[in-house]
């Protein structure tokens, strides 16, 4: 087609979605480059964690890298990359690159539960987040389209949409009603239990469940879960609480630095 002619004076900074040229070909192909990067998520507005690691492979668009703790997929995550010049599409004269990614796959690659590994694959969205980002930082994205220099544009998430089609890995985490039995264990500052409950969920799924609970907690609130069934703890945040019908309070909790084994119950 002709209609693409013009386009061959454009930069390299300036990527032409529909039928990438051979230099766009090989900004939005991935490349082996094992580069240092830092990883920052946002549990909410006042809480976060960090992970260094290295880049398995990247491209101007994307990139892929193990992180040790599981990431949802839907998150944003803010790299910050000393990248190669010819691979930015802005901050060229900058040390370090700092980029926005959207969470596009995550999938365990441990070989021991002893030392937990995550291959997360991200699509670039640009320089800032969303605006309710700062607000919320725990909102799941999907992708819509990209923009004009090749990043995505993102919207918030349908949670309800269906994604049976999808891969497994793929797949929104369903909500299983079913009473697993845990023990939520609070901790101090130096990691030490403070109080503990025996308790039983009221859904649960790969990511979080809603427990029942006679603590009197806040959202933001971490605590440690221990799943007597599977002999594994997992450190956890409240995500919210409520009072049911039954007039027992519910905490919504979400598992931070590993998923939770459904094994048997899937």
């Amino acid at each position: 087609m002709q209609a693409h002619n013009s386009e061959s004076s454009r930069t390299v900074d300036r990527p032409v979605p529909t039928r990438p040229g051979d230099d766009e070909q090989r900004r939005i192909q991935r490349i082996a480059l094992p580069l240092p990067v830092r990883v920052e998520v946002r549990v909410d507005s006042a809480v976060s964690w960090n992970e260094v690691t290295r880049l398995s492979d990247v491209s101007a668009f994307g990139a892929g890298f193990l992180l040790k703790r599981p990431v949802k997929r839907g998150r944003l995550v803010l790299l910050t990359i000393p990248m190669p010049r010819q691979l930015r599409c802005y901050d060229h004269s900058e040390p370090q690159y700092r980029i926005w990614g959207l969470v596009r796959r995550c999938i365990e690659t441990s070989e021991s539960v002893d030392k937990p590994q995550y291959a997360v694959g991200v699509a670039f969205i640009g320089a800032k987040p969303p605006t309710e980002y700062l607000r919320h930082p725990s909102r799941l994205y999907d992708i819509v389209s990209r923009n004009d220099e090749g990043f995505w544009r993102i919207t918030e998430a349908d949670l309800l949409a269906d994604d049976s089609d999808l891969p497994k890995d793929l797949r929104k985490q369903t909500r299983y009603p079913i009473p697993e039995s845990l023990v939520l264990e609070l901790l101090n500052d130096a990691g030490e239990v403070t109080r503990s409950e025996t308790t039983v969920t009221e859904n649960i799924s790969l990511g979080g469940a809603a427990v029942f609970t006679q603590f009197d907690l806040d959202p933001g609130a971490f605590l440690r879960v221990f799943s007597v069934r599977n002999d594994v703890r997992i450190i956890s945040v409240v995500r919210g609480k409520r009072i049911g019908p039954d007039g027992i309070t519910r905490l919504h909790i979400e598992f931070i630095d590993r998923l939770f084994p459904l094994e048997g119950i899937e």
